[in-house]
């Protein structure tokens, strides 16, 4: 499920990027790792646990943005009789990471991948989580290899998952992808993801499941003035998306089947948070007939658009209630679907940058065995909940925090200026004080200090009364 992605250019020096490191110092964010942390990364690189079934000979490739180098899944994708076969390989993290050690205990501590506008802080060190364990074109490494058989339809039929050496043969980034399908220049393993991608989103439609094309915001400083412009994911970004759900609801069912697991789980909105996105649509001036679902809504915004984009910005509002959910010894849980998902889903893919995931796969990989799972993996599961639940809190005041200071940074030269606005949220006990959009920029705020009762859901003129970086607060009163 998506995160909002938010990217700052501009030299270090600047205010922004200047705040952003203050609240790294705030919140405590482990930035390096200790001495005997790395030491032992470095020993894990240099003699990892390698299986013996060897897959080196499948020629998969990677996509992902250009600049990343902690690359956690790579795939091969081919026809066969009556469907496709797709192959998903996922960094194995355990064969570098043995259970108790420091290595372990620190990413225990980290849980997942703290990304900011400026930099990411990584859940390994970055010899393993860009180097070692990456699925790099060219180095053979130890994976979690998946084999997902699908019909004509693309729906699934057969599932394998074991340990393999795999070595991934290119690294792909989405624009090139869509440049190649787009031009008819793609060999078929590329080709194909068009072909598998669309079948499942069609079948995501079919079940009532959700995937937001959340854009990527940039802030660029041009002037010592800070502009906002988003960037539209492609289709091809979905449809690889797709592979990565795909899996992710195959290790549900695995895990379903064979009676232990850890799923993620999202019960559905409760109607006040679609209330809420109602009057955010409005606000922007989307148009949401009562008869149209949110489902519907959704698949018919354009990203390009820039009101369109903001508003599926808020829309990841939604998925905050989503948790993890452990079960063993054939008890199942009683909810065991995502409702973004609108099936049973497991985080498995992501291994390099969140901790569950490295559980998820020994799971399915005992799973498939027909074994039951390691001991260290039954001892830390019942408190991988809570792990990844504070994991994600952490993160989520990450993200909060550094939206309010890009929006800080982007409104800091006009504190005075009248915005044209809706009321989106009225706080209960004091009527006077809540929350608006603004029509643009799309920013989300808090406004006060007016002497009437906030008109919910209607527009509103207001006056921008502060807004600095370097607290990270943006306010408005009625104007």
């Amino acid at each position: 499920m998506p995160r909002r992605h938010i990217r700052v250019t501009g030299a270090a020096e600047a205010p922004l990027r200047a705040a952003l490191r203050a609240l790294r110092t705030e919140l405590d964010v482990p930035e390096s790792f200790p001495a005997d942390v790395l030491a032992e990364a470095e020993r894990g690189a240099g003699s990892p646990r390698l299986p013996s079934y060897d897959a080196t000979d499948v020629p998969l490739f990677t996509i992902d943005p250009p600049t990343s180098t902690d690359l956690d899944q790579a795939m091969h994708l081919s026809r066969r009789p009556g469907g496709y076969r797709v192959r998903y390989a996922i960094a194995d993290v355990a064969a570098f990471v043995a259970p108790g050690s420091v290595l372990d205990a620190e990413a225990h501590r980290r849980v997942t991948t703290l990304y900011f506008p400026d930099e990411k802080v990584p859940l390994h060190p970055p010899r393993l989580s860009e180097g070692a364990a990456s699925l790099l074109p060219g180095q053979t490494c130890p994976a979690v290899l998946w084999t997902i058989d699908l019909d004509a339809d693309g729906r699934t039929e057969a599932v394998d998952v074991r340990r393999a050496v795999v070595r991934s043969r290119a690294k792909l980034d989405y624009a090139h992808v869509q440049q190649e399908i787009d031009a008819g220049t793609a060999e078929e393993p590329l080709a194909l993801l068009k072909d598998v991608g669309l079948l499942r989103e069609r079948l995501e439609v079919e079940r009532g499941g959700i995937s937001l094309n959340v854009p990527e915001q940039e802030i660029v400083e041009r002037d010592h003035a800070y502009e906002l412009a988003f960037r539209a994911p492609l289709p091809a970004d979905g449809w690889n998306a797709q592979i990565s759900l795909l899996t992710g609801m195959a290790a549900a069912d695995l895990m379903l089947a064979h009676g232990t697991g850890v799923l993620r789980t999202l019960p559905a909105a409760p109607d006040g948070a679609v209330g809420r996105l109602r009057r955010t649509a409005k606000a922007l001036r989307i148009d949401w007939p009562h008869h149209v679902s949110y489902a519907q809504l959704i698949r018919s915004l354009d990203p390009h658009l820039p009101h369109h984009a903001a508003f599926l910005q808020e829309c990841t509002t939604l998925l905050r209630g989503a948790g993890y959910t452990v079960f063993r010894d054939g008890v199942l849980p009683e909810v065991t679907s995502h409702a973004a998902v609108a099936a049973p889903y497991a985080h498995c893919t992501a291994p390099l940058r969140r901790l569950v995931d490295r559980y998820a796969s020994e799971i399915c990989l005992s799973a498939a065995a027909g074994q039951a799972p390691p001991d260290w993996v039954l001892a830390a599961l019942d408190e991988l909940p809570k792990e990844m639940a504070e994991g994600t809190r952490r993160a989520g005041t990450v993200e909060r925090e550094c939206v309010d200071i890009v929006e800080a940074a982007l409104l800091k030269d006009r504190v005075g200026d009248i915005f044209d606005a809706c009321v989106v949220d009225v706080q209960e006990r004091e009527p006077t004080v809540g929350t608006i959009q603004l029509e643009g920029p799309a920013i989300v705020a808090r406004v006060e200090g007016g002497t009437a009762p906030l008109p919910l859901g209607e527009r509103l003129r207001v006056r921008l009364t502060q807004a600095d970086p370097g607290t990270a607060k943006v306010r408005f009163a009625p104007a």
